[in-house]
Formats: C-alpha cells, sequence, structure tokens
C-alpha cells in the first residue's frame, strides 16, 4: 500500500550565519498536527544524523546527542524549534526537522 502525504512542514529561517560562541535558534511548523517532531544534522561530506526527538506533552530524547549543546521543544502540536548553543565551526551543516504521527513501535519482526 502506498500512501501520500499532503502536508506540508516549513523551517525559518532558511539560512542562518551566526559567529563561534554564539547561539542559533531555528523554528519549525506544520500543518500535519502530527504530536512528533524530529531534529537532523547534516554536515558537508557526511550522513545525516538524528539529533533529537520531542514529542508534544513529553520530554524531548537527544539520544547520543548533549542536551547541553541542543535545546529542543515542541510548544504546541504544529510547532517546535531547535537551539544550537556555543556554536563551533564544526556545527556547520544542514539542519532539518520531520514530524510523524506514528505510534511508538517497540519491536519488529522480520
Amino acid at each position: 500500500m502506498l500512501v501520500f502525504c499532503l502536508d506540508q512542514v516549513y523551517q525559518t529561517p532558511a539560512v542562518l550565519y551566526h559567529k563561534p560562541g554564539e547561539k542559533a535558534q531555528i523554528t519549525c511548523f506544520h500543518n500535519a498536527g502530527h504530536n512528533q517532531m524530529y531534529w537532523y544534522r547534516q554536515r558537508p561530506g557526511e550522513t545525516m544524523t538524528l539529533i533529537v526527538y520531542t514529542v508534544f506533552g513529553g520530554q524531548p530524547d537527544y539520544g547520543g546527542a548533549a542536551p547541553t549543546k541542543y535545546s529542543a521543544i515542541k510548544d504546541s502540536i504544529y510547532n517546535g524549534s531547535l537551539t544550537i548553543t556555543d556554536l563551533l565551526p564544526e556545527d556547520n551543516g544542514v539542519y532539518f526537522c520531520a514530524v510523524s504521527k506514528h505510534s511508538d513501535v517497540r519491536s519488529v519482526s522480520s
């Protein structure tokens, strides 16, 4: 079965320039009404990696990322934000969000 989604996800600002030591904030909006938001980063020449998973009404899951470096908030069903503190040259990359309404899957049978 193939399912198409016509919902839109938007990020602002489209481009950020900051000096080392400053902080940057990216905001994500969507019209899908999904309560889960994922923030990814792709550094030049590397594959993308998940930074943090957030859910409306819950605590962010930073996995291996440092919660002192990143701060994620999902303050409503329709938006959230990612803040990166104490910027360093290695923080350069493409950051983007994705949203989902899928239920929690604990195991997958093959």
